[in-house]
């Protein structure tokens, strides 16, 4: 810690000697009072990298300044929150790729709201659909009818393989995956569920025994719950082997359970994990193990889904899987408390048994902007974009890699990508001191990007889905700039 600190103190001590010029951006408005000196034949260091032109003003704030907002926070809302960077932005306004903080400064944001964003911020599309459907409807429940639920629930389904064909609507990812658990058990008959090392999978008292990371879990009991060797081809004990990981499933299976088991859940890449891919073919190893065991297969897509891994639409489409139940949220609806669980008539008959009911799932509002979602997402080719964005990104990362050594390790697939920083590449010690100084770093330059992993050293890149060429050129360049100050 007293050297993370050292480290920290002489990085804002440097960046504060280099703000004050006018050549930081083309669009004033973008950068408030954040400006680089003009570079000149006495200055040997590179000229700071300039964000990108965006034609966008923001609209003037009035409201509370951070420092009241900040208080007040504290004061009223729980101790647990927690805030990025020393001195917390204080953000007002969002258009599309960008957010403004009180001061009308413009960030590119790298994190999309924790991989919430997927059209944008304020897309004006699906911001009309929501206005349009709360100017006649707020909300009623299910226990009425209304099209837009049947109408984007039709649309939902229409995206789904197999015979995933019944949709259940929530409020979040965590319910989404409450509820899957719910499913595999009722159906199974069985209470063994099987999730990975590593893995985030919500923080309610039931997802977090599914949840494998210790910073997120508190010491309550788990439940019925294994979890195995995480399939990571960096970390991972057996690389890249994922017949080998998938052995460990089935000793699971047949030394610490009955011999049947309710479900396995897995992300296809790991979020909170800090962007992991898994081991090539594990899914589909482990899918055939668990079914033979009774079991349901169930994936997780709140952050891979809708096109974000840009080969695919659905993350696990990348292992070629089929699972029995898909749990999503976050980019289904741009920003609003959407979560959805799709599955087949067959496991959804289970439910049939008593009420099963959410007071908001399936507002008509949520309904109608998550329908918009699906539509913008199709008519702007978002899957597209991400594949070729992200493969220019990846690219010059990798370049970026080669000639820093803090750099450990490079992954992810279109717009869902980790860089995982280093302090010894053979021993892959987590450079933690070095992020927390690089984070802070990139967020003088305009850049916003969030950080996972265990150890959190890995940033992770997950940009609302409209995130430009120009953009990633504008990372990378604030990446290398800030690299070559440490």
């Amino acid at each position: 810690m007293a050297l993370q600190r050292q480290l920290l103190k002489k990085a804002l001590g440097e960046a504060k000697t280099k703000i004050g010029g006018s050549r930081f951006c083309q669009r004033p408005s973008l950068c408030g009072s954040f400006s680089t000196v003009p570079s000149s034949a006495a200055d040997h260091e590179a000229a700071l990298p300039l964000l990108p032109p965006f034609d966008y003003e923001p609209k003037p704030y009035n409201g509370p300044r951070g420092d009241e907002v900040f208080q007040k926070r504290k004061k009223f809302l729980g101790p647990s929150l927690f805030h990025y960077y020393q001195n917390p932005l204080n953000i007002v306004e969002g258009k599309m790729q960008y957010l403004f903080d009180e001061n009308g400064r413009g960030y590119l944001d790298a994190f999309a709201g924790i991989v919430t964003v997927s059209c944008g911020h304020c897309h004006p599309e699906v911001l009309n659909a929501i206005m349009e459907q709360s100017k006649l409807l707020q909300h009623a429940t299910t226990i009425y009818l209304h099209h837009a639920i049947a109408d984007f629930a039709e649309a939902l389904a229409s995206k789904m393989p197999g015979n995933l064909k019944v949709v259940y609507f929530v409020n979040s990812g965590t319910e989404a995956n409450e509820l899957a658990m719910l499913m595999a058990r009722l159906y199974s008959g069985s209470l063994d569920m099987i999730s990975l090392r590593n893995a985030y999978h919500g923080g309610s008292s039931n997802t977090i025994g599914l949840t494998a990371l210790n910073t997120w879990k508190y010491p309550i009991p788990q439940g019925e719950i294994h979890h195995v060797v995480n399939p990571d081809p960096y970390h991972g004990i057996f690389g890249s082997d994922a017949k080998s990981y998938a052995k460990d499933v089935q000793d699971h299976i047949d030394y610490g359970t009955s011999g049947k088991v309710a479900g396995f859940i897995s992300e296809t890449i790991q979020g909170v994990g800090g962007a992991v891919e898994l081991a090539p073919g594990y899914l589909k190893l482990v899918y055939d193990i668990v079914r033979k065991a009774g079991g349901v297969c169930i994936a997780d897509e709140v952050q891979t889904g809708f096109g974000r891994t840009g080969s695919h639409y659905w993350g696990f489409e990348t292992q070629g899987v089929i699972p029995d139940i898909v749990t999503m949220a976050k980019g289904i609806g741009n920003g609003l408390p959407l979560g959805a669980v799709v599955t087949t008539p067959e496991i959804a008959s289970v439910l049939a048994q008593k009420i099963q009911f959410n007071t908001f799932g399936g507002n008509p509002v949520c309904s109608a902007g998550g329908l918009a979602v699906l539509r913008v997402i199709d008519k702007e080719k978002c899957q597209v974009h991400c594949a070729d964005v992200g493969s220019h990104l990846l690219g010059r990362l990798r370049d970026l890699q080669q000639r820093y050594e803090i750099i450990g390790d490079v992954r992810g697939q279109g717009l869902m990508v980790g860089i995982e920083l280093v302090t010894d590449r053979k021993e892959k010690t987590p450079a933690k001191a070095e992020t927390t100084v690089l984070f802070e770093k990139l967020r003088e330059l305009g850049v916003l990007v969030g950080k996972g992993g265990l150890h959190g050293n890995v940033f992770r890149i997950k940009p609302p889905m409209c995130f430009t060429k120009d953009d990633a050129d504008f990372l990378v360049d604030a990446l290398d700039y800030s690299m070559s100050k440490l």
